[in-house]
């Protein structure tokens, strides 16, 4: 494990940060971008001094958040966010504007595995992150800000989850920051150490490598995953691999591996649509035919089709002159096979709420969208932690939206109440992953987080975890 230790930024909350992932370079900031920083700037101080804080516990805080959050309101001009003023100042205003108790569940996680920093994902990452935030990574030759006690902390010391899904890249082992064996054996760890079934794992499949079709079962017997996880892009061009990609519903991969699936018993597989430098196989075009094929399958829709945003331009309500952009892409396909909501087909949110919440107008169309077509039930709380650090900001910010009335009134879009947002949060996932909420909630509630320096002490101990 390595010893760098990185820093918490002091110059602005992180929902207002340029970050990227392991997928995307982080978007330019637009003018609305920097009007909002300008004046987060200039408040900040004093606002941390009211508050009796540190400037960087100030923006790393609740308080940071409310802040974030009107400043968004304003340069909006409307109050997307519900955050009084005195939640940039009061803690107690602050934790009743943006605190919960709704069971949250991440359904996806990350982490970067010791030995992999010199991996061409792992590489690429950095490249990207030390392109928008030199200061932060300056000296730094590994990336071990990204390493498991960073995700222990950031995910279970410092946000309100109680269930989290490890998953990870595509990519053979020696391309991946975190191959099937890794991401398997530190649910197997952290489980034996918590006992309380705090993370569970995807394994990464590819229906278009040679041999990774016949391996399934002995995958599935291996790593006991809680869904596959698949990259449809996998072989495009900037992709990592060496075959071309695939669509769901092709003849030669995609069908040949939903038939299989179908016959292993297995009803649950992840597939990675949007945020995908639109590669034509990236596209969620697929989507709707392969639901409407194997109506017994699950579909979960890792991003909802979302695509990363170029300068002001913002995905808007849905219509046929803008079904080939961002999800509307996803909808259209449902609607084309007549996938109704409550169907077969989730939508999930990790970088989606990220990458759209600093953008609010467009946030409310996404939910609103996706709400519609898939259905209350069937929108799924994920982060993509932690590229974005603690995921918590993001679990606040979400508390805290809320849809337009004239939006709902104009376009359909459900509101945003506080049941529909515990079913995102967290019961939707619950659900579909069947996970048991009375214990997730109850070890999320007294769990004292022994085990997590148990698991850290072990992992660095004897290196790569292994499956027992």
């Amino acid at each position: 494990m390595g010893s760098k230790v990185v820093q918490r930024p002091t110059a602005i909350p992180t929902l207002l940060q340029r970050r990227s992932s392991d997928e995307y370079v982080a978007p330019q900031y637009t003018d609305l971008d920097r009007r909002v920083v300008s004046r987060i700037k200039n408040e900040g101080l004093d606002a941390a001094r009211r508050a009796v804080r540190p400037l960087a516990d100030y923006w790393a805080s609740r308080l940071g958040t409310a802040s974030a959050l009107r400043a968004l309101n304003d340069a909006w001009g409307h109050d997307f966010y519900k955050v009084p003023s005195e939640a940039t100042v009061d803690q107690e205003a602050a934790d009743a504007a943006l605190g919960g108790d709704e069971l949250v569940i991440d359904v996806q996680v990350h982490f970067m595995g010791d030995g992999r920093e010199q991996s061409d994902f792992a590489l690429r990452v950095k490249e990207y992150m030390q392109g928008v935030v030199p200061d932060r990574f300056k000296g730094m030759d590994s990336m071990t800000g990204y390493c498991l006690s960073e995700f222990i902390r950031c995910v279970y010391l410092e946000s309100e989850t109680a269930v989290a899904i490890l998953t990870s890249s595509p990519g053979e082992i020696s391309r991946n920051y975190l191959p099937n064996l890794e991401i398997a054996g530190t649910r197997e760890l952290m489980d034996r150490m918590a006992g309380t079934g705090r993370l569970l794992n995807h394994t990464i499949i590819h229906p278009n490598a040679p041999g990774d079709l016949e391996q399934m079962e002995l995958l599935r017997d291996k790593y006991k995953p809680c869904g596959w996880k698949l990259y449809t892009m996998h072989g495009e061009e900037g992709w990592l691999g060496d075959e071309r990609g695939w669509m769901l519903d092709d003849e030669e991969c995609g069908m040949p591996f939903l038939e299989r699936t179908r016959k292993m018993g297995v009803n649950r597989v992840c597939i990675h649509k949007g945020i995908a430098g639109l590669a034509p196989t990236g596209s969620p075009k697929d989507v709707g035919p392969a639901a409407k094929a194997f109506p017994d399958i699950e579909f979960l829709i890792y991003h909802s089709g979302y695509e990363i945003p170029v300068g002001p331009e913002e995905e808007g309500p849905y219509s046929e002159e803008v079904a080939h952009l961002g999800s509307n892409r996803l909808v259209k396909s449902l609607l084309d096979a007549g996938i109704k909501p409550g169907g077969n087909v989730y939508a999930e949110l990790g970088s989606t709420w990220f990458l759209s919440l600093r953008r609010p107008r467009e946030a409310a169309h996404v939910l609103g969208k996706l709400l519609l077509a898939v259905g209350e039930d069937h929108v799924l709380w994920g982060t993509d932690s932690i590229w974005y650090d603690s995921p918590q900001p993001a679990i606040d910010a979400f508390r805290a939206f809320q849809i337009p009335e004239e939006y709902q009134e104009k376009h359909g879009y459900p509101a945003l109440t506080p049941a529909i947002k515990e079913k995102i949060l967290g019961l939707n996932a619950a659900r579909v992953y069947d996970i048991d909420t009375d214990k997730a909630r109850q070890a999320a509630r007294t769990d004292d987080l022994a085990w997590a320096r148990a698991a850290l002490e072990e992992y660095k101990a004897k290196g790569m975890p292994s499956v027992t």
